[in-house]
C-alpha cells in the first residue's frame, strides 16, 4: 500500500488484533485492548499524535481500552451512534467520513452480522484517492467471518444472513488490492472458524473465503453447523464495554504468606499457580489450580471461574504475576485479591502434592493390564469427531461444577495437547482424586494402539 503505516498489536492469548495507523504525524487506533500502555508506547516510538479511536463494535470477547485511551490522549472516541452506551462519544453511522490529519480518510461502513450495529472502516489515502485498506472487526475475517450467535439464539438467524450480506458489501465496495485488517480470527472464539493466514486482501478473500465463494444458504448452513461453545465470561463483556471501562491498575496486589493462601483456598477462593504444567505436576501447594501462562490462561480461567470469585496469583517472579494481571484486566478481572512469588515450598505450610504425567503410548500400555478412567476434557464437538473408545467426556468448561461426576478410580485425563488436561488435573487433584495428566498430542493416540471411534477416527 502507500506510505501510510498500519501497525497490528497482537493479543495472541485472546486471538485478537488492534491497529495503530499513522501518516508519520497523526494516528488513529482501531479496537484497542484494555491495556492501553501498549498503544501509548507505540505512539511514542513512532513520534505520532493520536487524534481518533474507532470501535468496530461493542466487543463480546474483551473489555475495550477505547474510552480510557481517548480520555488519556484527548482523541475523539468514535462509536456507532446506535449503540446504547453510558459514556460520551462521537457517534458514527453508515457512510460517514472522518478526516484524520491531511492524509487519511476513514469511511464508516455498516456491516451487521457479528452484532447488529457493527461498523467496518475503509481507509483512503487522501493524497492518491486510493482505497488502501479496510478494518473489518468481526465482519470479514481471514477465510472466515465473525460468529453470529453471541447475542443469543433468537438473533442468530438474522445475524448470519446479515453477515453474508455485509461481506459481499465490502467485496463490492473495495478494490481487490485493498488490505483486510480484522480484529478477530487469530484464535478468538468470536471467529466462526479459524485460518492460519496472517494477512490478506479483498481479492484473496473473494477467492478463498466461504462467505464470498459459497451461495448464501450453503454458507449459512455450514457456518451454523460448525459453531461450538464460547467462554462464559463473554456474558460480562458487552455490558462492561457499554459502561466504558476505565484504565486498569496493573500494580501488584498485596503479598500473601502460606497461612493466608491456605485460608483463601479453604474459603473457596481460587489460588492460581501460573507455572508450566510440567512444573505444577512435579509439586504444588495443595488446593491450588494450574492455569499456566504458557497457554490460553485468561480464556480458560475466565471461562471456568464463578464470576466474582477472588483470585490470588502465584508466580515464580513478580513479572509473571504482572503478565497474568495484564491478561485478566482484558476480560474484566481487575484486581487480584493477593499474590505470592517464589517456589511452591514458599506457598504451603503443608506437604506439597504432585501427580504423574504420561503419554498416550503409556496409556495404551496401562490399559492392557488394568482398568483406568479415561477422562476427555475436550469440547463435545472434538470428542464426538474422534475419541478413545470408552473415554468419558466432560468438557473442561463444565468440569468445575461436575467433579463429582467423574467415575471412581485412577483418572487419566487428556485433551488435544496437554494444557486443558493440566487445568483439569489440578481441579481433580484439589479434591483428592488420583490423577495422571496426559501431556501429549491427541494426534498420537491412534498410532500408539489406542482404539479411536467417531467419524474422524
Amino acid at each position: 500500500m502507500t506510505d501510510l503505516t498500519v501497525i497490528p498489536i497482537e493479543t495472541p492469548t485472546l486471538g485478537d488484533r488492534s491497529y495503530v495507523v499513522h501518516d508519520g504525524e497523526v494516528a488513529f487506533v482501531v479496537d484497542p485492548q484494555r491495556d492501553i500502555d501498549r498503544v501509548l508506547a507505540l505512539l511514542e516510538e513512532h513520534g505520532v499524535r493520536l487524534t481518533h479511536v474507532f470501535e468496530t463494535h461493542i466487543h463480546n470477547d474483551y473489555l475495550t481500552g477505547g474510552l480510557a485511551l481517548a480520555e488519556r490522549t484527548g482523541a475523539q472516541y468514535l462509536v456507532n451512534g446506535e449503540d446504547d452506551v453510558s459514556f460520551s462519544r462521537t457517534p458514527l453511522g453508515d457512510g460517514q467520513v472522518v478526516e484524520v490529519g491531511g492524509r487519511m480518510r476513514v469511511t464508516a461502513l455498516a456491516t451487521p452480522g457479528h452484532t447488529f450495529t457493527h461498523l467496518s472502516y475503509a481507509l483512503t489515502d487522501a493524497g492518491s484517492g486510493e482505497q488502501v485498506a479496510v478494518f473489518t472487526g468481526g465482519s470479514l475475517l481471514y477465510g472466515a467471518t465473525g460468529r453470529p450467535d453471541l447475542l443469543g439464539a433468537e438473533h442468530t438467524h438474522d445475524l448470519v444472513h446479515h453477515q453474508h450480506a455485509s461481506a459481499h458489501r465490502l467485496a463490492e465496495l473495495l478494490p481487490d488490492d485493498a488490505e483486510v485488517f480484522p480484529t478477530h480470527g487469530f484464535g478468538s472464539f468470536c471467529s466462526a472458524t479459524q485460518s492460519d493466514a496472517t494477512s490478506s486482501t479483498i481479492g484473496r478473500e473473494k477467492q478463498s473465503n466461504p462467505v464470498l465463494t459459497q451461495d448464501e444458504q450453503t454458507y449459512v448452513d455450514e457456518l451454523l453447523a460448525g459453531l461450538g461453545p464460547w467462554p462464559a465470561y463473554y456474558a460480562h463483556m458487552a455490558p462492561g464495554n457499554a459502561d466504558g471501562p476505565s484504565e486498569p491498575d496493573l500494580s501488584l496486589p498485596a503479598v500473601a504468606d502460606a497461612a493466608e493462601l491456605r485460608r483463601r483456598i479453604e474459603a473457596g477462593e481460587w489460588v492460581v499457580d501460573l507455572r508450566s504444567r510440567t512444573a505444577f505436576a512435579a509439586g504444588h501447594a495443595p488446593g491450588t489450580l494450574n492455569f499456566g501462562l504458557d497457554g490460553g490462561f485468561a480464556t480458560y480461567l475466565g471461562w471456568l471461574i464463578t464470576w466474582g470469585t477472588p483470585i490470588t496469583l502465584l508466580g515464580e517472579t513478580a513479572e509473571d504475576v504482572t503478565e497474568a494481571q495484564r491478561e485478566l484486566v482484558r476480560i474484566g478481572i481487575d484486581r487480584p485479591a493477593a499474590h505470592a512469588t517464589g517456589k511452591p515450598e514458599d506457598w504451603s505450610d503443608r506437604e506439597l502434592r504432585s501427580f504423574p504425567t504420561a503419554t498416550f503410548a503409556e496409556l495404551a500400555q496401562v490399559r492392557h493390564h488394568r482398568e483406568v478412567v479415561v477422562l476427555d476434557v475436550r469440547r463435545a464437538d472434538e470428542h464426538d469427531a474422534a475419541r478413545i473408545d470408552g473415554a468419558v467426556n466432560i468438557p473442561l468448561h463444565d468440569l468445575w461444577g461436575h467433579l463429582a461426576d467423574v467415575p471412581p478410580g485412577e483418572v487419566w485425563v487428556h485433551c488435544a495437547g496437554g494444557y486443558r488436561a493440566s487445568v483439569a488435573a489440578s481441579m481433580l487433584d484439589s479434591v483428592g482424586r488420583q490423577i495422571v495428566a496426559i501431556d501429549d498430542s491427541f494426534d498420537n493416540a491412534e498410532q500408539v494402539g489406542l482404539h479411536l471411534v467417531g467419524p474422524e477416527a
